[in-house]
């Protein structure tokens, strides 16, 4: 057998490479390294300009030229970031050279002793992960997210006033709408962001364990706390100011555990979309050239939202195991969450997928109101709790004398489909008033909906 050019091993990398390719920008090696980068340049930027540890300011175009060549960080950066680790044999000393190379390139080689000074590597990495997990966030997963939001919440009015079965333990119950059932998601999604939204991206940078030992060696006049904090809070950052040799990951551990609660949400919501197709409240609208079975092709599959499962099961167990590991490190540090972190873009990226194929199949599906109006005509059972919730009141106001109403309407409606005209000819032999009799004989499974329809508004906070 010949062997194959090199492939991507993860499917994030080969098929499924366009649905999440944003989140490379931030959560792969040339991303964080583009972040360490950033941070080593800034911890420059910092201690000239604020003439620490015998620095002089730099000139206005020399720091503005460094931060340039940061943000331009590209291909040759990384070619020459690889050829430089496979002497090191380490990843953050790597960028300390790359960063004293472009220094000499721009004749700074003054400074170039301040590289990287009074760092330890997890210094520079607790900060990178934090900038690039929070542009990850903020630019690729919450928008995707935002975007499945938007088409419930503009499926859920669209369906507002459309009656639906509700499926207790799967079967027949006090029926709903569908857009009532679609705003449920909506709300507990939002309430997800909102709560993600708070999450603190925290960094420490006081050195090998977190005392400042170095610092003060070096400058034991300098409020090295205080300059801490300034530096890590100018990144767009959360300040830590007790840890050991790393930030003890708290903040990560919150966020995956956060991020995995919305992916069980929608995982919920995939399932409950795929049994609507199933039993045809929702039909899929079929998609031109596309091939539902190799063998059967009257077949419409719900393929985005079995993929969509798989995904956020996926995505869960590497955040889970993420969430569980992070937050132990043996004394003051060991190397577990060097590897872990390493697969943060793994975990995110089969959310993200599922993200996406959620919001296609959203978009590939429509009511079949003839088909949940029949259902609803082929249950007039479900009016059995209306019924006796009418004589329980009709016999607390003094109208009526009827014992047990429960065991009235469950001997005629338990295990047993009837219809309208048996349900008629119950409630009209009812001793209960006349105005209440008249109401239970106006009401249909489709009327009897609640405020369903009101509680919409709820959406609008």
């Amino acid at each position: 057998m010949t062997s194959l050019p090199p492939q991507p091993i993860s499917p994030l990398d080969g098929r499924y490479r366009a649905a999440v390719e944003g989140l490379g920008d931030f959560l792969s090696e040339a991303g964080l390294n583009r972040a360490r980068v950033h941070v080593e340049v800034e911890w420059l930027g910092y201690l000239t300009s604020h003439s620490l540890l015998g620095a002089t300011p730099l000139a206005d175009a020399e720091l503005r030229a460094l931060r340039e060549w940061a943000a331009g960080f590209g291909q040759p950066e990384i070619d020459r970031l690889a050829e430089i680790e496979a002497t090191t044999q380490h990843d953050v000393k790597a960028v300390e050279y790359l960063v004293r190379e472009q220094l000499g390139r721009q004749g700074l080689d003054r400074i170039a002793e301040l590289t990287h000074v009074c760092c330890t590597s997890e210094d520079i990495n607790n900060l990178s992960y934090a900038l690039t997990v929070k542009q990850a966030i903020d630019e690729v997963w919450l928008p995707k997210l935002e975007a499945v939001i938007v088409k419930l919440a503009r499926q859920a009015e669209q369906y507002r006033e459309l009656p639906m079965m509700s499926r207790t333990h799967g079967q027949p119950a006090t029926p709903t709408t569908l857009g009532k059932e679609l705003a449920v998601f909506v709300y507990r999604l939002s309430r997800q962001i909102a709560q993600i939204s708070q999450i603190e991206y925290l960094g420490k940078f006081s050195g090998a364990t977190g005392t400042f030992a170095a610092h003060l060696a070096a400058d034991p006049d300098a409020d090295w706390a205080a300059i801490s904090r300034e530096f890590v809070e100018g990144l767009g950052l959360d300040w830590n100011p007790l840890t050991t040799q790393i930030e003890s990951h708290d903040w990560q551990a919150e966020l995956y555990t956060r991020i995995a609660h919305v992916n069980r949400i929608l995982h919920n919501l995939a399932t409950d979309v795929w049994s609507y197709i199933s039993i045809g409240y929702f039909r899929q609208i079929p998609v031109a050239g596309a091939t539902g079975s190799s063998t059967m092709p009257h077949k419409v599959n719900p393929i985005r939202f079995e993929n969509a499962e798989a995904n956020l099961e996926l995505s869960n167990a590497i955040l889970d195991s993420l969430a569980a590991t992070l937050v132990t490190s043996r004394w003051q540090r060991d190397l577990t969450d060097s590897s872990a972190q390493r697969n943060i873009g793994v975990g995110l990226g089969h959310s993200v997928l599922a993200l996406d194929n959620i919001t296609r199949g959203l978009g590939q599906i429509d009511a079949a109101p003839e088909v949940l109006a029949a259902d609803l005509d082929a249950n007039w059972e479900v009016l059995g709790e209306a019924i006796q919730t009418v004589i329980r009141a009709e016999v607390a106001a003094g109208r009526s004398t009827i014992a047990d109403p429960y065991a009235a309407l469950k001997e005629l409606t338990r295990g047993r489909r009837i219809g309208q005209a048996e349900l008629v000819e119950f409630v009209q032999g009812l001793e209960i008033g006349e105005e209440a009799k008249a109401r239970l004989l106006a009401l249909t499974p489709a009327g009897y909906i609640g405020a369903a329809a009101e509680l919409l508004e709820y959406l609008k906070g």
